[in-house]
């Protein structure tokens, strides 16, 4: 079995645990109704459109 020559510092293994936190941006569509910012799948807040269909009513 492969045995380390040198002992992992607690920054390096610490830093290495870390990236697997790190925090990515949410994705972002338009609508292809109003041309609003929103989520993929999600029915749009400003229209109330989804799928091709009114989904909810928005007033």
């Amino acid at each position: 079995m492969a045995v380390p020559k040198k002992k992992t510092s607690k920054a390096k293994s610490r830093s290495r645990r870390a990236s697997n936190w790190t925090l990515s941006p949410t994705a972002r569509s338009t609508c292809p109704r109003c041309s609003a910012v929103k989520i993929p799948h999600v029915v749009c807040n400003n229209c109330g459109w989804y799928g091709g269909r009114q989904a909810i009513d928005v007033d």
